[in-house]
C-alpha cells in the first residue's frame, strides 16, 4: 500500500472535525468520508482497509475529542503522562469502529458496485450505533451531527434521528467515491429530498410563548466545590434569580454545590418566592442525598407548581460513577472529582409541569442519547438541558455539545433551552437553529422566549428503529449479492 494512503487517511479524519461546531462546515465530512471510501475501494486487501480506517479514526477522534485530556489532567488532577496515555488509548479504541467498517466492506466488494454502495453506509451507521451504547455508550461525533442545522440532510433528522442522517451522509459519500454519474445523481436527489422534508413542520405550537431566563454563573471548575466558595456561589445565584424577568428561570447542573438537605430552607424559599412573583418556577441543579446514603445528580423545581425532581439516569463512567468498583475503585483516588459515584435515576421519568409547560429535563451528557430523550415525549412541550462543561476548558467540546442539543431539538420538534455553568447557554428552536446564546466564560443571564410545542415527529414515534431497519435491509441486500456471486462462480467453474 502506498505510504500516501496512510497519511491521507489520517488527515482526512482530522479535517472532518471542521464539519462540526463551532465551524459548521457541513460539506467537509461529506468529502473527507468520500476520500476514505475511495481509499478503501482501491486497496486490495482487508488489512490495508482496516489500517486506513483505523488511521482515519485516529485523526477523527484525536482532533475531535482531545479535550478529554483537559478533563483528566487540568480538572481531574491526573498526572499529565497518565492523562495523555488514557486519552490516546481512548481515541485508539474509538478508531476501531471505522477500522471495522474498513475490514467488513472489503468482504462485500464482490456483491457488485450497487450493492457495495449500500453496504458501506449501512456498516458505518451500524458501527456508530454500537459505539452509542457499548460500555454505556459514547455517541459523541456521530457524523450525522455535522449536518445540523445547515445541511439539507438535516431534514431527515425528524424521521430517522442522528444515525439516519449518518447513514444518508455516508451513502452520499460512497456515491461520490464511486464517481459514477447515476450514483452522484442519486445523492443529489437525496439531498434535494432532505431540503423538501426540512420544509415540513412535524409539530405544532401550543399556547403563548414563554418568557425564560437561563443563568450562566461562570463558576470556575477548580473553585466550584471548594467549601469556602459555597456562600459566594449561593449569593451570586440568588442575586441572578432576583434580577431575572423570566417566568421560567433555569440554573445550570449542580449550580448549588451542596446537597439539597444542607441548603438553608430560607434560601430555597427566596428562590421560590421570586419565581411565584412572576407566576412561574425556577429549576435548580442540585445534588440530592437520600437517607440510605445514595445521592443523585438532580434538578428540582421551586415556585408556583409543587416541587418536582428529575434525577439523572445516564451517568458518565469514571466521572459520575465507577463501574465494576472491585476492579476500578482505585480510580477514585487518582481522579479528584467531587461526587464521583452518583446513583442512577429512573429511565422513564415524567416531564415537570412548571410555568404552564411540561418540561423534559436532561442533565449534561444525557442529551447525547436521543433514544432516551424521547422517553418524555410527546407529552413534553419543551426540552431543557442543564450542564457544566467547565470540565472541558476553552476547547471545542462546549460547542460540540451545543450542536448535539441542536440535533435533539430537531429530532423532537421542540425548543431546547440550555443553561450551563460556563457555556454554551442558548435557546434553540424546533429547526435546530440557535436563536440566542451567551458568550462562553461570561457571568450573564440569557433572557428570551420559548414556544411550547405539541405533537410528535416520526423519530419520537419510532426512535432509532427506523434507521436501524433501513441500515439492516441495505446490509442484507449487499450480503445476498455476495452469496449469489459465489453461487454463480461455483456453477460456472469448469470441472
Amino acid at each position: 500500500m502506498p505510504r500516501w494512503h496512510l497519511i491521507a487517511a489520517l488527515l482526512l479524519g482530522a479535517v472532518s472535525v471542521f464539519g462540526f461546531a463551532p465551524f459548521y462546515i457541513f460539506v467537509i465530512p461529506l468529502f473527507s468520508l468520500a476520500g476514505l471510501i475511495w481509499l478503501w475501494r482501491h486497496q486490495p486487501t482487508a488489512g490495508q482497509a482496516i489500517l486506513s480506517g483505523f488511521l482515519f479514526g485516529l485523526g477523527y477522534f484525536g482532533s475531535g475529542v482531545s479535550w478529554i485530556y483537559i478533563s483528566l489532567h487540568t480538572y481531574g488532577a491526573m498526572a499529565w503522562p497518565l492523562a495523555l496515555l488514557a486519552t490516546s488509548l481512548f481515541c485508539a479504541f474509538l478508531a476501531l469502529f471505522p477500522a471495522t467498517v474498513g475490514g467488513l466492506q472489503h468482504y462485500l466488494r464482490n456483491a457488485g458496485m450497487a450493492r457495495w454502495l449500500l453496504a458501506v453506509p449501512a456498516l458505518w451507521m451500524l458501527t456508530e450505533w454500537v459505539r452509542g451504547w457499548i460500555f454505556t455508550g459514547f455517541p459523541w461525533l456521530a457524523i450525522g451531527y455535522s449536518q445540523v442545522p445547515g445541511s439539507p440532510l438535516a431534514g431527515f433528522a425528524p424521521l430517522f434521528g442522528v444515525y439516519g442522517v449518518s447513514l444518508l451522509l455516508a451513502l452520499s459519500a460512497a456515491a461520490l467515491a464511486l464517481g459514477r454519474m447515476r450514483f452522484v445523481l442519486m445523492a443529489a436527489i437525496l439531498w434535494l429530498g432532505g431540503w423538501g422534508l426540512g420544509q415540513i413542520h412535524w409539530t405544532q405550537p401550543i399556547g403563548a410563548p414563554l418568557a425564560v431566563s437561563l443563568l450562566q454563573g461562570n463558576i470556575p471548575q477548580d473553585m466550584k466545590w471548594q467549601p469556602e466558595k459555597v456562600v459566594d456561589t449561593l449569593r451570586d445565584y440568588r442575586a441572578m434569580v432576583a434580577d431575572s424577568p423570566g417566568r421560567l428561570i433555569i440554573l445550570p447542573e449542580t449550580a448549588i454545590p451542596v446537597f439539597y438537605d444542607q441548603v438553608p430552607a430560607s434560601y430555597l424559599n427566596d428562590l421560590a418566592e421570586t419565581a411565584r412573583a412572576r407566576g412561574g418556577d425556577v429549576l435548580v441543579g442540585i445534588p440530592e442525598q437520600l437517607h440510605d446514603g445514595r445521592y443523585f445528580n438532580s434538578v428540582m423545581s421551586f415556585g408556583t407548581a409543587s416541587t418536582h425532581t428529575y434525577r439523572k439516569f445516564h451517568l458518565v463512567p469514571f466521572g459520575e460513577y465507577i463501574p465494576a468498583k472491585w476492579l476500578f475503585g482505585w480510580i477514585i483516588d487518582v481522579l479528584h472529582i467531587p461526587l464521583s459515584d452518583f446513583a442512577r435515576g429512573d429511565a422513564y421519568q415524567v416531564p415537570m409541569p412548571v410555568a404552564g409547560q411540561h418540561v423534559a429535563v436532561n442533565i449534561c451528557y444525557e442529551d447525547a442519547f436521543g433514544e432516551e430523550i424521547i422517553h418524555q415525549l410527546p407529552r413534553a412541550t419543551l426540552l431543557v438541558n442543564v450542564s457544566n462543561d467547565a470540565w472541558f476548558g476553552d476547547s471545542v467540546a462546549p460547542w460540540q455539545h451545543l450542536q448535539i442539543s441542536q440535533m435533539r431539538a430537531l429530532e423532537a420538534g421542540r425548543y431546547m433551552l440550555r443553561a450551563t455553568n460556563t457555556g454554551a447557554t442558548a435557546i434553540i428552536d424546533t429547526q435546530g437553529r440557535v436563536l440566542h446564546e451567551l458568550p462562553l466564560f461570561s457571568r450573564a443571564t440569557l433572557n428570551g422566549s420559548a414556544q411550547g410545542y405539541q405533537g410528535e415527529t416520526p423519530f419520537v414515534a419510532w426512535g432509532n428503529h427506523a434507521a436501524l431497519l433501513l441500515g439492516t435491509l441495505m446490509l442484507v441486500a449487499a450480503a445476498i449479492g455476495v452469496s449469489r456471486k459465489k453461487t454463480q462462480h461455483r456453477v460456472t467453474r469448469p470441472s
